[in-house]
């Protein structure tokens, strides 16, 4: 297990650069001053820019400000924003709780009530339930967040005045549960969907007659037996989830107005922040390297023929 983990630890690191690196030259090498971008429609004097640009290394090769990113970022400096003169990392330190915790909530309500639908009709498949399923995923699947978002704002909110059309400041728990459901939407959809095939073509296997042969009980067959076998594709694809959910919320955070990490990026993309874009990505790489470990290492748990040399 521990050289298994050592070697996925420095297979990570190719991924981690060539991530970070792609987004660095995105915010970078592509045609854009963020310096002039500040000034808009008014004339600069050049040696202005040229200073600003020295400042910020803005001046030197792309690849030398790429290492020198890196350099910094192993000391904890995500870099500076050149319009606030904000460091980067307080940026991150403010926004980012908020989004954890409306990606968290997200998460919790898609393992919760995807699990849930898609075991109550992989049951039961081909029956009325499960094709009901089906419909409601395939709705979920098919409208865009965006959509779906104002109309549960519009119904919600205006029309029968249940909560606040928009997030507060505070972004307290009770009132992330609306864009916390809209952004679990389609996860939900999706790991409803895996867990119901997953369950029914469990059901058919051999080692389930052979458990109802025994005269186990059928709590446990189900319980242990077949939840076991049938998590394993739900479990790869909540752990790629979590990111998904964190990088997702632009548009979600939009809607109802959530001041996290989403809303963050967009402003940034606006002024052409790279800064503040390229660190907030790295910390999202981040978590998908993490959260991609983590659920190999499940994997073991399981299924215990599934061993780590």
């Amino acid at each position: 297990m521990g050289r298994y983990v050592a070697r996925r630890l420095l297979q990570m690191i190719p991924v981690f650069i060539g991530s970070t690196l792609l987004v660095f030259l995105m915010m970078y090498a592509l045609p854009g001053d963020p310096v002039k971008a500040l000034a808009g429609e008014q004339h600069v004097d050049p040696a202005q820019i040229a200073s600003l640009k020295a400042k910020y290394g803005l001046d030197q090769p792309i690849w030398q400000q790429y290492l020198n990113y890196l350099f910094n970022l192993f000391q904890g400096d995500f870099g500076q924003q050149i319009a606030s003169q904000r460091p980067v990392a307080d940026v991150i330190a403010e926004a980012y709780p908020v989004t954890v915790r409306l990606a968290l909530f997200a998460f919790v309500f898609t393992v919760i009530a995807g699990i849930s639908l898609g075991v109550i009709a992989g049951l039961k498949a081909e029956s009325v339930r499960d094709r009901g399923l089906l419909l409601l995923t395939l709705l979920l699947i098919s409208m865009p967040s965006f959509v779906l978002g104002y109309l549960v704002q519009y119904f919600f909110a205006f029309k029968l005045q249940l909560v606040e059309p928009n997030v507060s400041i505070e972004a307290s728990w009770d009132e992330l549960i609306m864009p916390a459901a809209v952004l679990a939407s389609l996860s939900l959809a999706y790991v409803a969907r895996l867990t119901r095939t997953s369950i029914a073509e469990n059901l058919r296997a051999d080692y389930m007659r052979t458990a109802v042969a025994k005269g186990l009980p059928r709590r446990r067959i189900v319980g242990v037996h077949l939840m076991r076998n049938s998590m394993i594709p739900v479990v790869t694809f909540l752990g790629t989830d979590i990111g998904t959910l964190m990088g997702g919320a632009i548009v979600t955070e939009g809607v109802f107005n959530v001041k996290g990490i989403g809303l963050t990026v967009f402003e940034a993309l606006g002024r052409r922040e790279g800064a503040t874009v390229v660190g907030i990505v790295t910390l999202i790489v981040l978590v998908y390297l993490a959260a991609s470990l983590l659920v190999d290492l499940l994997y073991a748990v399981l299924d215990p023929r599934i061993r780590y040399a």
